[in-house]
């Protein structure tokens, strides 16, 4: 999986795909419609941001590139891309118990705060992506 040229983009199926770690220089793309909602991302190598119709979606430091990011009722998933280890936050139901999975491995059990932020560390490789799977229990 490489960074995403355009920022952001509409995947075949369903999904979307966003950021570049590669970029020295912060960008972002606003207004981007998929689904019937709008997209805001602002990413670069220090931190990549999206937002769906102007709410908090998703956060990483340092900046990643993601890839076929979709979110159901019971969670999210999508795959990682970085050159260093990530602190990803991500915006889920309030006070809600979930299920961390990192490649198919369980990364722990988590509770999101009363905002519903809930904060995943994911340990990568460079050139490799990684998948992240995050479901309600």
């Amino acid at each position: 999986m490489a960074a995403v040229e355009s920022l952001i983009r509409s995947e075949a199926d369903g999904t979307i795909s966003f950021g570049n770690h590669k970029l020295s220089v912060k960008s972002k793309l606003q207004d981007f419609e998929h689904d019937g909602d709008y997209y805001k991302v602002k990413t670069f190598y220090e931190i990549t941001k999206l937002e769906r119709n102007g709410m908090f979606v998703y956060e990483s430091v340092p900046g990643t590139a993601v890839g076929h990011f979709g979110v159901t009722d019971d969670g999210v998933e999508f795959m990682v891309e970085g050159d260093k280890d990530a602190q990803i936050t991500l915006q889920l139901e309030e006070d809600t118990d979930y299920e961390v999975y990192v490649d198919g491995v369980v990364a722990g059990a988590m509770k999101t705060n009363r905002s519903g932020k809930l904060i995943v560390g994911v340990e990568l490789n460079q050139g490799e992506a990684s998948r992240v799977k995050v479901v309600k229990r």
